[in-house]
């Protein structure tokens, strides 16, 4: 007969799902970058090739650079690549330090848990506005926002959580040269 799940099996299992979510942000933002790639080509060709500037373009562009941006930071956040200033964490005492780092993960769940809430405020109240030239919901733009706002929460929750039971493993970039 088996145990109830142990702490270190759940948190194996949250480790997964974090990184799962961290992996299908990246994917999506590196799926993002190609489209974007292909349709600046698709417009450089169609003006200069076609004589026929394909409108549509730089709207969708600006879509996508929210998908890459916002969904990359979160990924960031989560993978320890997210620009963070570790200069002060550095030169105080372990003891000192331990606690900036809760604070600034408090600080980033606390700044995603606000992203979340007015992102969904921000999408709900332009959702029946259409972007011009493609006839899309201006929501979608603010959208993005909303779900890295939501994943910044939870990463940072995450990394509380690994800190408060003794398994933060995460050193500052300058720590490992």
């Amino acid at each position: 007969m088996q145990e109830p799940d142990t702490p270190p099996a759940a948190m194996r299992n949250m480790d997964r799902i974090l990184d799962l979510l961290a992996r299908v942000c990246m994917l999506l933002s590196g799926v993002a970058i190609v489209v974007m790639t292909a349709i600046f080509a698709w417009l450089v060709f169609g003006r200069y090739v076609l004589n026929n500037t394909p409108t549509w373009v730089e709207q969708v562009s600006l879509l996508l650079v929210m998908v890459i941006a916002f969904l990359g930071a979160a990924a960031g956040v989560h993978n320890h690549t997210h620009l963070s200033v570790v200069v002060f964490r550095n030169i105080v005492p372990p003891s000192v330090r331990t606690v900036f780092v809760v604070l600034t993960d408090v600080l980033m769940a606390g700044f995603g848990g606000m992203m979340f809430w007015y992102g969904i405020e921000l999408t709900i109240f332009k959702w029946n506005t259409l972007i011009p030239l493609i006839q899309w919901s201006e929501g979608l733009r603010s959208l993005p926002l909303t779900i890295s706002g939501a994943l910044v929460f939870l990463f940072s929750t995450g990394h509380l959580i690994r800190l408060f039971l003794g398994r933060d493993e995460r050193q500052d970039n300058i720590d490992q040269g």
